[in-house]
């Protein structure tokens, strides 16, 4: 049966990868991205795998206001959504200060996923799936740098989005109603062969099927229906324990009352 699945990030690395898997087993596919030249690029190359036609939206996921916007042009379109999979993300950044005076890995890799999710929830319902793409770099949340008052270098700001992703991933998909969809983070693997991974690495990296398949399987699988709150890592190929601090209520439940405090109104 053929699902409606949105991937952020999709016009290269794993989110290009998980969008032709999905083409090529005739699911309807919307693929986001920043740039309107590779979104077009990338909308051929899909479409001429003879799935279904693909369609694309350009939002920039550092300005908040367009992760609600793209969450809107979605519904637009769709009454109905059956998948959410947050894949963009960002590592380096030579203007680490968003215009809202936030910090690009925060907006980027945690709080716009959180807005997708939030604003999609109305399209979605208790058999659909948010999947977010976490990392094996997990480092604790300093509340200060994620409500914009402290500078970060690029790993800790990376590991620190990522961990806090990974948090409310766990905090709402513990807590869900039964209309909810499910929501589960998941590590695709470390080091795979992304433009990210090279810049902030100087590595080849793996093969980002390695991802693409894990992120699908996900998606789509029995293995993962009753998921919610969990987190696969894909280094050792089953679900595991993330960084303790997203084990830790309290430490959780402080890290979400600040995104939701940030994102209030929004």
């Amino acid at each position: 049966m053929s699902k409606t699945l949105l991937i952020t990030g999709a016009t290269d690395g794993i989110g290009l990868a998980t969008a032709k898997m999905l083409v090529a087993q005739g699911h309807k596919v919307l693929v986001h991205g920043r740039n309107p030249a590779k979104l077009e690029s990338v909308a051929e190359q899909l479409n001429g795998l003879g799935g279904q036609p693909v369609e694309t939206y350009r939002a920039d996921l550092s300005r908040l206001s367009e992760a609600v916007a793209l969450a809107e042009a979605v519904k637009a379109r769709h009454d109905h959504l059956d998948v959410l999979i947050n894949n963009a993300g960002v590592f380096n950044a030579s203007e680490p200060v968003t215009e809202e005076d936030l910090e690009l890995r925060f907006v980027v890799n945690t709080l716009a996923p959180y807005l997708l999710a939030r604003h999609l929830k109305s399209v979605m319902d208790g058999s659909g799936r948010v999947v977010n793409l976490s990392s094996a770099a997990q480092s604790s949340v300093d509340l200060d740098a994620l409500n914009g008052k402290k500078a970060l270098s690029d790993g800790a700001a990376y590991a620190q989005s990522k961990l806090a992703l990974t948090m409310w991933s766990r905090q709402l998909g513990l807590n869900l109603g039964p209309k909810d969809p499910i929501i589960v983070a998941v590590n695709p693997a470390s080091l795979l062969g992304s433009k990210m991974v090279n810049e902030a690495f100087g590595v080849a990296g793996g093969d980002l099927n390695i991802g693409a398949d894990i992120l699908v399987r996900a998606a789509l699988s029995e293995e993962f229906a009753n998921a919610s709150g969990q987190y696969f890592d894909n280094d050792a190929g089953r679900f595991g324990p993330p960084h303790a601090d997203a084990l830790d209520s309290a430490k959780s439940a402080a890290v979400v009352s600040a995104i939701e405090a940030l994102l209030a109104g929004r």
